[in-house]
C-alpha cells in the first residue's frame, strides 16, 4: 500500500500578554503554514468560541476540504468518462453538534455542486459520477458519517 506524508505548522498568535491566564485573556488566532506553499492561512476559532469571525476556523477548513476533495475526484472522473465540465461551484453546508461537555462533531455535510457541462446527453452520467467521486474522496473516506450530495447539472 502506498503512503503519502503531509505536514503543517500551526502557530498560535493569540497571546495578548498574559497567555492563557483565563478563558478570555487570549485570542484564538493562529496561522497555518505548509512548506512550499505561497501564503499562510490566517485562522481562529468559530465566533461561538470567542474566535475572529473574519478568519477561517477549523470547521470552515474541514468543510472546504471535503468539498474540494470531492470536486477534484469528480473532475478527474468526468475527464475519464469524456464529460467536459466547464464550471463547478459547490455551496457546501455542514452541521456540527456540540455536546454538553463542550466537545462536538459534525453530524452531516451536504455538497451542493452546480456543474456546467457541454453536452445535454451527458447530464445523467454526470449526476451518477458524484457517487463514484464520493467513494474515491480521501477526506470523505476519513469521516464517520455519510456525505450527502445534491448536485445540479446544467449545460451552457
Amino acid at each position: 500500500m502506498k503512503q503519502h506524508q503531509y505536514s503543517a505548522t500551526i502557530k498560535w498568535t493569540g497571546n495578548k500578554g498574559s497567555g492563557t491566564a483565563n478563558y478570555k485573556s487570549y485570542t484564538r488566532d493562529h496561522s497555518i503554514f505548509v512548506d512550499e506553499k505561497y501564503k499562510e492561512i490566517l485562522a481562529s476559532s468559530d465566533p461561538s468560541f470567542l474566535g475572529d469571525k473574519t478568519k477561517y476556523n477549523p470547521e470552515d477548513l474541514f468543510l472546504s476540504s471535503l468539498s474540494a476533495c470531492h470536486m477534484l475526484w469528480y473532475l478527474h472522473l468526468c475527464s475519464v468518462h469524456n464529460i467536459i465540465v466547464t464550471d463547478y461551484v459547490d455551496n457546501a453546508t455542514g452541521v456540527m453538534e456540540e455536546s454538553t461537555n463542550g466537545s462536538g462533531k459534525f453530524k452531516s455535510v451536504t455538497l451542493n455542486p452546480i456543474v456546467t457541462i457541454e453536452k445535454q446527453e451527458m447530464i445523467e452520467k454526470a449526476k451518477e459520477i458524484h457517487s463514484e467521486a464520493n467513494k474515491m474522496c480521501f477526506i470523505a473516506n476519513s469521516c464517520n458519517f455519510k456525505i450527502k450530495h445534491d448536485p445540479k447539472i446544467i449545460t451552457k
